[in-house]
């Protein structure tokens, strides 16, 4: 499965079209994606990023509901992990990992 993620970009480098890159804030964490297929990108914008390239322009109302829908994902794994490491009483089995 692939996944493109939002992230807003905090800065750019490079003049030419085809050469720059922007540093994406993805969350907290940063990262350098090509910023090629959005050439009208600008510092403080959203983008989808897969694979290194910002795929598109999103706003930031739609960065926003994509990220609570990775958190609620997030938070859906946490339940079903803790609740198959649990025993028929619902309590965690301790031979469990």
């Amino acid at each position: 499965m692939c996944l493109a993620i939002p992230g807003k970009i905090t800065s750019i480098a490079g003049d030419d079209s085809l050469t720059r890159v922007g540093k994406i804030d993805f969350g907290g964490v940063l990262k350098e994606a090509s910023l090629a297929y959005v050439p009208e990108a600008v510092v403080g914008d959203y983008v989808i990023v897969h694979v290194g390239f910002a795929l598109s322009r999103v706003d930031e109302e739609e960065a926003q509901k994509v990220f609570e829908y990775l958190r609620e994902m997030e938070d859906l794994a946490d339940l079903e992990s803790s609740h198959s490491s649990a025993g028929a009483s619902g309590r965690p089995n301790p031979a469990s990992p």
